[in-house]
């Protein structure tokens, strides 16, 4: 069972909740971002992809997640992930 303080919903364009698991918080080019790994059924997780979206702050000063469009911005994120995991590895 997922840690309650690591779990977030989002909702999606139709309305529906989602609850995700935060898996980490990177920091790439002073910008941060959020690696979610969808919480669903009976923890089956080991099916389901990581999702990662970017973190701001809206015209209301609260934090936001944004879907990150841009091809390079997307390329030096997932590289960023991959080297985490490989750091994980050699701990």
């Amino acid at each position: 069972m997922a840690d309650q303080e690591n779990t977030i919903i989002l909702t999606d364009d139709e309305g529906q909740e989602h609850e995700f698991l935060v898996v980490d918080i990177l920091n790439v080019e002073d910008d941060e971002y959020a690696v979610l790994l969808p919480v669903e059924g009976d923890g089956d997780n080991e099916a389901a992809e990581a999702i990662v979206l970017k973190i701001g702050v809206d015209e209301d000063g609260s934090e936001v997640l944004y879907e990150i469009e841009d091809e390079d911005e997307w390329q030096r994120v997932v590289a960023a992930w991959e080297n985490a995991l490989e750091e994980a590895e050699e701990d």
